[in-house]
This record gives structure tokens, sequence and C-alpha cells, in this order.
């Protein structure tokens, strides 16, 4: 694991990356990354070069858009 998240980290230092983590559902855990790419950039590349799926460990990566996106004001951030 200290590989993914390394992995996630170095995405998040290129600009590629806005947050990630674990999510501690009771059902089943899982993480999330929230990511902010160029239109002509696949997101199916990050998740088949991340180490953990690479490592065919029964891991599995999957991508929903999000239609719409809420965010601070740029004048709440100064």
């Amino acid at each position: 694991m200290r590989g993914h998240a390394a992995y996630w980290r170095g995405l998040m230092a290129e600009g590629k990356v806005v947050a990630f983590g674990p999510v501690a559902d009771p059902k089943w855990p899982y993480g999330i990354a929230l990511l902010r790419l160029r239109d002509d950039a696949d997101p199916q590349t990050l998740g088949a070069n991340d180490p953990t799926i690479l490592a065919d460990a029964g891991f599995r990566f999957e991508i929903y858009p999000m239609p719409s996106v809420v965010l601070p004001e740029a004048s709440s951030r100064e």
C-alpha cells in the first residue's frame, strides 16, 4: 500500500489529483480520488498504472464522472 499512496501523491504533485484517501464504509472499505485532468487525458490510464492494480491482488479501479462540482469561490480562498 505504500507504493499505492506514493503513486497518488506523485499524481497530486503533478496537479492531476485534488484529493484522495480511504473511505470508511462499514459495508466495504474503499478509496476515492478526485481528479483534475485535461479534456484529452485518459483517467483509465492512471488507474491502470496504480501499483495496487498492477499487483493483481483483487483490487479494481472504477471511474465515475461528476456532472457538476461545487467549489469555494476564489474570493473565499484569499
